[in-house]
């Protein structure tokens, strides 16, 4: 099967040589690597079979978090450790997308465009969230960098996991969001806009003049959707905590410098993309991170200096939550008073999820507004 690292093999010292004056050091450390992962350059251990009297080498992973062999169990780690931190409320999913007109810039001052990506994005939500029209709380952010499209294409964003609700900065009660709204899109698109915008300009004013006037006038991408208890968006992003952008079982052919790829289009089957093979290594080592970069960022009670704020949280969130369980919270829910009388009619019933015996709440009426399905005689 066709594999990165033997395009890398191949071509990577030509590659080397044509862009050696443009390419970052953590390119260079990422073409190396994946060309050489789990060979003898890698070193390793060596075995011996007494029952085929032969040896058996097993070499090294190169461990540099863009090889596509590499990085799985980091994935799951992540993924089963954010599990444990989730809160019993609902979850949205927030993602802030760079303008494609700033891709330039951000190709060649990936640190600088990625941090201030972070920064703004995270400051503009914490900023609508303690606003007492929307929320009037502190948040919690979990937020996780992205840098390529479906087909290995430059599409720079940060996706956010943050619970419906923050804390209030007076008492320090939880206050609840709107299981299906968290902050306005057109205020969080405007105000990330702007943010950024002044936070470039401090940083670097020569650099801010590069950028086309036109962006700081065009709408930019901010998308915002509930995502129930938080599971099923973890799930989602913990690939990317791994995730390369390219996977060798993606990987077609390898024929007279051309690659052929397959992605999957939004809205299409799977097809495939035949590039030229300078084009494609370009593509594939745009994504490669700097090194140290941190491509998970936590703010507010979710940053890891707020742990006791967190597990507080938990517990009064975890107490609420059984509160509204208990037999009397249901009840006036359906506004029935606790019955202690079984209708005879009604046999000993299970819990469908752990089998215990269900008590009997009450029996509440039909609602008079909807039809009854119809007789047959």
């Amino acid at each position: 099967m066709l594999e990165l690292a033997d395009i890398f093999q191949e071509y990577g010292p030509a590659y080397e040589a044509k862009y050696s004056d443009r390419m970052p050091p953590s390119h260079r450390d990422a073409l190396w690597d994946i060309a050489h992962c789990r060979t003898p350059l890698m070193g390793g251990e060596v075995y011996w079979c007494e029952q085929c009297q032969d040896s058996v080498y097993s070499y090294h992973s190169c461990g540099n978090r863009h090889c596509p062999k590499c990085g799985g169990d980091r994935a799951d780690a992540w993924r089963d450790r954010q599990m444990d931190n989730l809160l019993p409320v609902p979850y949205f999913l927030v993602t802030v997308t760079l303008p494609h007109t700033l891709n330039p810039l951000a190709r060649s001052h990936q640190q600088l465009i990625y941090d201030l990506l972070f920064k703004t994005s995270a400051e503009a939500l914490q900023t609508l969230a303690l606003n007492p029209d929307w929320l009037g709380g502190t948040i919690g952010l979990v937020g996780v960098l992205h840098t390529w499209d479906r087909a290995m294409g430059y599409h720079v964003h940060v996706h956010y996991l943050v619970p419906a609700g923050g804390i209030d900065p007076e008492t320090g009660a939880w206050i609840p969001s709107h299981p299906k709204f968290l902050v306005p899109a057109s205020a969080l698109r405007e105000l990330f806009r702007a943010k950024f915008r002044d936070a470039l300009h401090a940083a670097d004013p020569a650099l801010f003049a590069q950028v086309p006037p036109k962006t700081w006038s065009k709408a930019w991408v901010v998308h915002c959707k509930a995502v129930g208890d938080g599971r099923t968006a973890l799930t989602y992003l913990a690939p990317y905590i791994a995730r390369v952008a390219l996977s060798n079982r993606r990987l077609v052919a390898l024929d007279e410098g051309q690659v052929t790829f397959r992605y999957k289009p939004r809205t299409t089957p799977w097809t495939t993309m035949t590039l030229d093979v300078m084009r494609f290594m370009q593509r594939f080592l745009q994504h490669v991170l700097p090194k140290g970069f941190r491509k998970i960022r936590y703010t507010g009670f979710l940053h890891p200096n707020a742990r006791n704020t967190l597990a507080a949280l938990q517990e009064q969130l975890a107490a609420e939550a059984a509160d509204e369980r208990l037999p009397e919270a249901l009840a006036a829910t359906f506004g029935l008073k606790v019955s202690s009388d079984v209708p005879d009619d009604d046999p000993p019933r299970c819990c469908p999820r752990c089998s215990g015996p269900l008590t009997f709440v009450g029996r509440f009426p039909r609602s008079p507004h909807r039809r009854g399905p119809p007789l047959y005689n």
